[in-house]
């Protein structure tokens, strides 16, 4: 699901159902200390998410190696690589490049369900989301849990911001347009318009953040690409 929402020099891999702790492959030392004291569901997540990172970062001829948290639990990638991390029930996923065409990703998963507090919409949308956008979707497409596929898109443009910033992003200091595809309402695009100064890239501040989004099987997927310097911008792609 996320090769269809990637550019084609972004490598992912994913993993579907609850896999035993068993199943996957054995963290490193230095990623085990992080969890030894976790709960089994957390300690889950944690390995699967990077058995998928480490499939992905393979593909780019990246030697597995220690993926540890950093600030903000963002995950520390190899030198040269970004990359983004994403798990909910049933899913983990991760997608990785080099730097230079990229500058940053995103990438968020989530059930396709309704958001469980009715409240939590007013809390991840800023007014103009919550009384023009999301009605307006509800109404043309009523399958689907708009403001979960908002909530996801607005983590993935967090995770995109993160690694360029250093700095907290509030749900309400983005504004989104969300766009189905025209052949129906299971795929489509979105555009974050930020409302604080954006992060530079390559000299230039960057307003805001483009991205896909994907509702199947019970998932809604969400990716973010920032592009980066224009001398990497010959490496193919989509």
């Amino acid at each position: 699901m996320l090769k269809e929402l990637l550019p084609a020099d972004v490598e992912s891999a994913e993993l579907f159902g609850e896999a035993s702790e068993e199943d996957l492959p054995p963290l490193f030392p230095e990623e085990e200390a992080v969890v030894a004291r976790a709960v089994a569901k957390r300690r889950r997540e944690f390995a699967g998410v990077r058995a998928c990172a480490r499939e992905a970062l393979g593909r780019l001829g990246v030697p597995p190696a220690p993926l540890l948290p950093g600030e903000r639990g963002a995950p520390g990638w190899p030198e040269g690589i970004v990359g983004s991390m994403t798990h909910c029930a049933g899913y983990r996923g991760a997608a990785v490049t080099r730097r230079g065409r990229w500058a940053a990703l995103g990438v968020d998963a989530e059930p396709h369900e309704p958001l469980r507090d009715p409240g939590v919409t007013n809390l991840v949308t800023v007014p103009v989301e919550r009384e023009r956008v999301l009605p307006a979707l509800a109404d043309r497409h009523p399958s689907v849990h708009w403001e979960r596929l908002l909530f996801s898109a607005k983590e993935s443009v967090y995770k995109a911001w993160f690694p360029l910033t250093g700095r907290w992003l509030g749900f309400e200091e983005a504004e989104l347009a969300l766009r189905p595809d025209p052949d129906g309402p299971g795929s489509g695009a979105f555009r974050a318009r930020l409302l604080v100064p954006g992060p530079v890239v390559a000299g230039r501040e960057i307003p805001g953040f483009d991205g896909r989004w994907l509702v199947r099987g019970g998932l809604v997927l969400t990716t973010v690409t920032v592009p980066g310097s224009p001398a990497g911008a010959d490496t193919g792609g989509r």
